[in-house]
């Protein structure tokens, strides 16, 4: 089905999801002070364009500490971003001030890959000035983030310690936890006076990640919590006087006993009093205006101009064209039954699973890293351009992996000391089958998402606001897509692991369908959670996981088909408009090459390509 696009530009994503050639470190580059003039005059209006470009994203890091230690940068490295009615209106009118400065300049007179940059960071900076709108429009604290959580993922993954002083910026943030956890619970009291209020099922995952976090020592006997023993471990690496180590335990010691303990207490007393005003509808159509945010949500995630009707029909023609596609493997091994039967036998029988074992997670670790490894391998075969930087297999740690998604990936800080980690939540091992190991692994690592982050933050000759933002029907498209190509590398040979990679696919077309049902059609939890298992092999507990998804995060889930689809739907023109020319190398370099982008810019740069080598 053709994919109609729109251009769209979300906001700049630091954390998350996702991450290139490599950038200097931020300590080796020298970076524009937002509060100083340019360094020099620009010699032509691109020039101006470029320092302009990296002033504005330099002055949006500095008046956030969470971005700055994504980026490798210290300054702010002791405290934690500002939040509320206040910090909401200083970044409202900073994005204003951008764009006024960016009205100064001559589009006219810009080269075409500056130009580039200036329609995607104009498009960015006017949606978020239109989206200020619905900042209330979401729920601070649920099972996939919030602040509740953030704390100690934070700290643990993000949070360096190479000397005392970044110890005591550690130290410094346990101590401002209580703030900032205050202005979270002023957040969600603004949201329940707009009844914005997350679903009931929301708050038994909050509380118990909550309880983790102060679980262990020193709050109590026995482990130490996550927190303590990230502390300890990393400050056994740094070379210091025993007075000086013993001093900085004391001190952390003493703020998550004073600070982060009692912080927690009275936010695991807030949620518990703001749980009894929580109802059972699930969809955003409960919010004010929830029609209208919903529709917004969908054109800002998939950039296009598709409707939430559209969107459901697609993802049920999807569903029926993977079933298809499965019985044809259901002959291939000779199975008898339909395909019910089938899903019944791919999710009980235990061939199919690692034992729920410490070795069972470990064999699943290790065989996760070969599969990249052998992908690695191959990648001159399908790619002239690689990442510098490394990547590693990690376990969702174990305070939040009973709510945390199925798989995710964090990317690696630009200058090298942080690699890029594929994380496999393994709390529920019937969850992630062996069968569908092959296909996560491409999507999360390589080729998928580490590929085009890491790669994305490599690229030279482009402002930070592109190496470091994101559209999340490019980024997820990709890892989707990243998923099929291989089959035709030749991988995939053993049938089940082909059945799971049309699994992985028919699981993100039922998205399209929940997302939209829930969201628009007004479908019930229970309603969403039978059509996942009526239509896919996936364990129950998984499909709880992604109906709760979708609730909290509207139309996220949508980017992944949508995307893929246009990416095929571009390569397959592209051949056939090529023939013998076409080069599966170049092309996944004129995808990666710009960095994350909207659909049509995405199409728009594909149509030059094919034209200047036709």
């Amino acid at each position: 089905m053709p994919i109609k696009t729109k251009t769209s530009l979300l906001a700049i994503t630091l954390a998350s999801l996702i991450g290139s050639s490599a950038i200097a470190a931020p300590s080796q580059v020298p970076l524009l002070s937002p509060s100083e003039p340019l360094a020099y005059k620009a010699q032509s209006e691109s020039e101006k364009a470029n320092a302009l470009f990296e002033a504005i994203f330099m002055e949006n890091v500095m008046a956030s500490p969470i971005s700055q230690t994504h980026l490798g940068i210290k300054t702010d490295y002791g405290k934690w971003d500002e939040r509320g009615e206040e910090a909401d209106a200083r970044g409202l009118a900073r994005t204003q001030k951008h764009l006024m400065q960016l009205s100064g300049l001559d589009q006219s007179k810009l080269d075409s890959q500056t130009n580039l940059s200036y329609i995607l960071l104009k498009q960015k900076l006017e949606q978020e000035v239109n989206d200020y709108q619905w900042r209330y429009h979401n729920y601070p604290v649920n099972q996939m983030y919030g602040g509740h959580s953030m704390v100690a993922s934070f700290l643990i993954n993000q949070h360096q310690i190479t000397d005392i002083s970044d110890a005591k910026a550690y130290i410094s943030r346990l101590n401002g936890v209580p703030k900032y956890l205050q202005q979270l619970e002023d957040a969600l009291d603004i949201r329940a006076q707009k009844s914005i209020i997350a679903p009931k099922f929301v708050f038994p995952h909050v509380l118990s990640d909550s309880k983790n976090i102060i679980t262990g020592r020193p709050f109590d006997s026995g482990e130490d919590s996550a927190l303590w023993a990230d502390f300890q471990r990393k400050l056994t690496s740094l070379d210091i006087d025993d007075n000086d180590r013993e001093q900085l335990l004391k001190d952390a010691k003493q703020a998550l006993l004073t600070k982060v303990q009692p912080a927690y207490v009275q936010l695991i007393s807030y949620i518990t009093e703001l749980e009894t005003k929580a109802d059972t509808r699930n969809g955003v159509w409960k919010f004010p205006q929830g029609e209208a945010y919903y529709n917004n949500a969908l054109a800002r995630t998939t950039t296009t101009d598709m409707t939430a009707s559209e969107i459901h029909e697609l993802g049920i023609s999807e569903v029926a064209r993977i079933h298809g596609e499965m019985r044809n493997i259901m002959k291939k091994v000779g199975f008898k039954g339909d395909l019910q039967d089938f899903f019944k036998f791919m999710r009980e029988d235990k061939q199919f699973y690692y034992p729920p074992t410490d070795d069972g997670r470990e064999a699943y670790l290790n065989d996760a890293i070969a599969l990249i490894d052998t992908m690695s391998s191959r990648l001159d075969e399908v790619f002239n351009v690689k990442p510098k930087a490394p990547m590693i297999v990690k376990r969702v740690e174990a305070f939040r992996e009973k709510s945390a998604g199925k798989a995710f990936y964090n990317q690696p800080s630009p200058d090298g000391t942080r690699p890029g980690t594929y994380y496999a939540n393994l709390y529920d091992m019937k969850a992630m089958p062996k069968y569908q190991m092959e296909a996560l692994a491409y999507h999360e690592g390589t080729p998928g998402h580490h590929m085009q982050i890491a790669i994305a933050q490599e690229l030279e000759g482009v402002p930070k606001f592109r190496k470091f933002g994101g559209y999340t029907a490019y980024i997820e498209g990709w890892g989707l897509y990243s998923e099929y190509f291989p089959k035709e590398m030749g991988l995939y040979a053993d049938p089940y692991s082909d059945f799971g990679r049309l699994a992985m696919e028919l699981w993100r077309s039922c998205r399209l369908v929940v997302d939209t049902g829930i969201h628009a059609k007004k479908w019930t939890r229970e309603q969403s959670i039978t059509y996942y298992v009526d239509n896919t092999p996936n364990a129950k507990s998984d499909v709880v996981k992604m109906v709760e998804r979708h609730i909290v995060m509207p139309s996220q889930a949508t980017a992944y088909k949508v995307g893929m689809l246009k990416i095929l739907d571009l390569r397959e023109k592209a051949k056939k408009s090529l023939g013998d020319k076409f080069d599966i190398r170049e092309f996944h370099t004129l995808v990666l090459q710009n960095g994350p982008l909207p659909l049509d810019i995405l199409a728009d740069q594909v149509d030059l390509w094919v034209s200047q080598k036709s």
